[in-house]
Formats: structure tokens, sequence, C-alpha cells
């Protein structure tokens, strides 16, 4: 059982590393995470009394 839980650790630490390493090298091979921009209109009404 401890043998499982060393491996299963060593896995959630090598892909932590992979995505960090993607987030950073990422746009570099393409990948865009900005979101798109629009700009959005709202009319808003207040209810002051």
């Amino acid at each position: 059982m401890g043998r499982l839980l060393k491996w299963l650790f060593y896995l959630l630490v090598l892909a932590a590393i992979a995505l960090s390493a993607y987030a950073y090298i990422g746009p570099y091979f393409g990948a865009d995470f900005a979101p798109p921009q629009t700009e959005i209109r709202q009319p808003v009404t207040l209810d002051a009394d």
C-alpha cells in the first residue's frame, strides 16, 4: 500500500511540473491562453427612490 501511495505522489509531482512547464512554454508553441476580448455594453436601469 505504501508503494502505491509513493508512486501516486511521484505522479502528482510530475503532473504539477508538467502543467507548470506547459503554462510557461505553451505560448511559444502556439497555445494561446488569453481570453477573447470583446466590449460588452448593457443598459442599466437604476431604481433609486
